[in-house]
C-alpha cells in the first residue's frame, strides 16, 4: 500500500512539474493562445516560479515577449516577484534594454527602487549596461540615483565606470543646476 501511494504521489509530482516546465517554455516562446488555455485552467500558474525563482512574468520579460508579459499582468502576475538572486522582473528588463517591457512594468506598479541581493537595482543595471531612454524611463518613475550597491556604489558610480555616456547625459540633464 505503501508503495501505490509513494508511486501516485510521485506521478502526480512529476506531472506537475512537467506542466510547469511546458508552461515557462510556452511563456519563453510567446505562445498567448497555448498560455490562455493554461491559465484558464489554473489562474496560479502565473506566480508560480520555477528551480531558480523565475516566475512566467520575469521570463516573459527577458524574452521580450510583451505580448505574454501584459496578459500575465493582467491575470494577476506579481510584478514585485523576485528570482532566488533577489532580481524582478525590471531588473531583467534594465539588464536586456527592452524599453517597452520597462515601461509596462512601471505602469503596472512596479518598484523601480526594488533591490537584488546585491543590492543593485534596475537603474544599477541600466547605469551599468543600458541606455539613456531606460535611464530617463525610470528616473522619471522617480528611480533613487543614491542607493547604493553592496559595493557602496551608485548607478553614477556605475555608469562613470562603464563609461555609459548616454546614462550620463541623462543624469547630468536631470540633475542639472
Amino acid at each position: 500500500m505503501k508503495t501505490k501511494i509513494i508511486l501516485i504521489i510521485t506521478c502526480l509530482l512529476f506531472k506537475t512539474l512537467s506542466s510547469q516546465t511546458d508552461f515557462f517554455s510556452l511563456v519563453r516562446n510567446g505562445d498567448l493562445t497555448t498560455i490562455k488555455t493554461m491559465v484558464l485552467k489554473d489562474k496560479s500558474i502565473v506566480n508560480q516560479s520555477n528551480h531558480m525563482g523565475f516566475t512566467p512574468l520575469i521570463i516573459a520579460v527577458y524574452n521580450n515577449q510583451t505580448e505574454v508579459s501584459q496578459y500575465l499582468i493582467a491575470q494577476g502576475a506579481n510584478v514585485n516577484a523576485k528570482d532566488n538572486s533577489g532580481n524582478t522582473a525590471l531588473m531583467g528588463a534594465a539588464f536586456k534594454g527592452f524599453v517597452k517591457e520597462a515601461k509596462l512594468l512601471i505602469d503596472s506598479g512596479a518598484n523601480v527602487n526594488a533591490q537584488n541581493y546585491n543590492k543593485a537595482t534596475a537603474l544599477t543595471f541600466v547605469a551599468t549596461f543600458g541606455s539613456g531612454e531606460l535611464a530617463n524611463l525610470l528616473l522619471n518613475a522617480n528611480a533613487d540615483i543614491t542607493i547604493k550597491d553592496s559595493e557602496g556604489k551608485t548607478p553614477l558610480d556605475h555608469a562613470i565606470a562603464q563609461g555609459n555616456n548616454a546614462v550620463l547625459n541623462v543624469i547630468k540633464t536631470k540633475f542639472k543646476g
